[in-house]
């Protein structure tokens, strides 16, 4: 077989290497030379295409075998010492690397997202080429209708790929179903992104509605509304509003993005939070959500962000103990916060009877805050003590123990959230220099929050509350002190984001240049796509520190000196 044709029956095949429980896709291989075959009749074309959403849901979020488990705990947003998923071997201070040599540890998970995306683009893409060819469903709106949808499917499969690898290859339906594609770099890759989301979005602007047109069918993208091509159009705009802001690698390049355009797009977004209906049985699934509520070794809340809403002197003693002592003694760290996301009390005793996971643990039921203290004798030592802390994220317990009607894992849960946009809004408006309209989103979510309302519409005045300000920012990596605007405004979007979507801290973190210094900041194009396009062993590398390792990407010591 020569490498080009291998390269996609890896992609193909990953349905039964990566995920052995994804039943989704039951079809011959859509790569093959056959696929004029599967996508030639009206039913099997959509059919196929139809079920796409949830196949590119699963190379997201649908198996715990991806690097979603690492992502989260490079950008501080989880703790664990479990050697599961090569969770602890990139533990933040510890010169974590990507490795990218054959058969290496974490082989499969950084593979998963690549290989299942390559799939969703070349299906939505052959798809779009048996249309150019004159396959028709039956009727204009139906047509239209696909169109959109295959070409939203190409934006955020191109766009997540472009967010996490430093290349991959574009697949267009101008190409013959047999091309791979050049290998091309990431910021090329987004821009491919951008123009088929700009595709899904013009497409859905005509008047395709009622009959067989919008909305789309539930089992195509199920959500908890019905996704019109009004709701379909917000949806792709924020989509890539989200990709412009988040691809970037440095500060640098998060400060050149085209902010004037993430504005606009994050403005014409969700006006609420979009939320997927996940299904154990028929999918979507998120089982990185549904791991982390295994409370303990897989999961508690590490101090280095969270800390920030602290008022009660623990984060700044924290800060200030070397590395290496954070922890010492098997302490966990505990904090007060006027923060209502958090559990209010100033004793640990006081805190946990403010909230505990049991009183939303029914089906649909809202918790009164995102985090619990856990209970005295729960707490898990093992691994570094730097990340040792009472806390644990519940926001969406309920979701995990019953779900929408007592099912746990099946109901709606916040893929993507309002205030997501409105943060994206807040720091479009920062970059200009209006403050103003900056400040006026940010206290949206803090003055709902229990935090007071910012005042000063410029980018150096501290957030209000003196020795009880919110959040309080790492200087130097050794003290803290009262954050601005812009710190204000990543609060808001870091606690609004938790355990959303994927790697959100980590890809905000990167961009701000938030991360310990020499964290990998980005993972490299699997192995086995350059194997199968002739590299030879000696020529790949991985990224982080270290010999063989690609320049360039290893972060610099950042805004808080860590």
């Amino acid at each position: 077989m020569g490498r080009q044709v291998f390269r996609f029956a890896v992609l193909a095949s990953a349905v039964g290497i990566l995920a052995c429980s994804d039943k989704q896709l039951a079809v011959t291989n859509p790569n093959s030379g056959d696929t004029e075959r599967v996508l030639g009749t009206p039913t099997d074309a959509e059919n196929l295409l139809g079920g796409y959403y949830k196949r590119y849901m699963s190379g997201m979020y649908g198996s715990i075998s991806n690097v979603q488990g690492m992502g989260d705990i490079l950008g501080f947003m989880n703790f664990s010492s479990l050697a599961n998923n090569c969770m602890n071997t990139h533990i933040p201070w510890s010169g974590s690397v990507n490795l990218n040599s054959p058969g290496h540890t974490c082989n499969v998970e950084q593979l998963r997202l690549y290989s299942v995306q390559g799939e969703v683009m070349r299906v939505a893409s052959n798809f779009l080429k048996q249309q150019a060819a004159g396959l028709t469903l039956g009727s204009a709106n139906r047509d239209a209708r696909a169109k959109a949808y295959a070409e939203f499917l190409r934006g955020v499969a191109l766009g997540y790929t472009a967010m996490l690898h430093d290349s991959g290859a574009v697949v267009t339906p101008a190409m013959d179903g047999q091309d791979p594609g050049a290998l091309v770099g990431y910021n090329t890759m987004a821009e491919s992104a951008y123009v088929a989301l700009d595709r899904a979005i013009t497409t859905a602007s005509g008047t395709y509605q009622g009959g067989d047109g919008f909305p789309l069918p539930f089992t195509w993208l199920p959500a908890s509304t019905s996704i019109t091509a009004a709701e379909f159009i917000k949806l792709a705009k924020s989509y890539r509003a989200k990709f412009r802001a988040a691809v970037g690698r440095t500060p640098a390049e998060h400060n050149a993005a085209k902010w004037d355009l993430i504005l606009a797009d994050a403005q014409g977004g969700i006006t609420a939070d979009h939320k997927v209906t996940t299904s154990s049985t028929a999918g979507p699934t998120m089982n990185w959500n549904n791991q982390y509520e295994t409370f303990g070794l897989w999961h508690q809340m590490p101090p280095a962000v969270i800390g920030m809403g602290d008022v009660s002197g623990s984060y700044a003693a924290w800060i200030a103990t070397p590395i290496a002592g954070r922890g010492a003694g098997n302490t966990s760290f505990f904090m007060v916060t006027p923060d209502l996301r958090f559990p209010q009390g100033n004793t640990r005793t006081e805190q946990i009877a403010d909230f505990a996971t049991s009183s939303c643990a029914g089906a649909a039921t809202t918790c009164k805050r995102y985090f619990v203290n856990r209970p005295a004798g729960n707490d898990q030592f093992a691994g570094n003590g730097f990340g040792w802390s009472n806390y644990d994220f519940v926001r969406f317990h309920s979701w995990k123990t019953s779900g929408d009607g007592g099912s746990g894992q099946n109901g709606n849960i916040i893929l993507m959230a309002k205030t997501e946009m409105d943060m994206l809004q807040a720091e479009a408006y920062y970059r200009k220099g209006d403050y103003a309209s900056a400040m006026a989103l940010v206290n949206t979510s803090r003055t709902k929050n229990g935090l007071p309302a910012l005042t000063a519409a410029d980018n150096t005045t501290p957030v209000p509350g003196g020795a009880n300000c919110v959040p309080k920012m790492p200087v130097n990596g050794t003290t803290v002190q009262c954050g601005n605007l812009l710190e204000a405004l990543k609060w808001e979007k870091r606690m609004e984001t938790a355990y959303i979507g994927f790697m959100p801290w980590y890809f905000d973190n990167r961009g701000w240049g938030d991360l310990a210094v020499d964290t990998p900041l980005f993972w490299a194009t699997p192995y086995q796509d350059l194997q199968a396009r002739g590299w030879p062993a000696s020529a790949l590398y991985g990224t982080g520190p270290g010999p063989g390792n690609a320049t360039g990407s290893t972060a610099a010591k950042g805004t808080y000196g860590w």
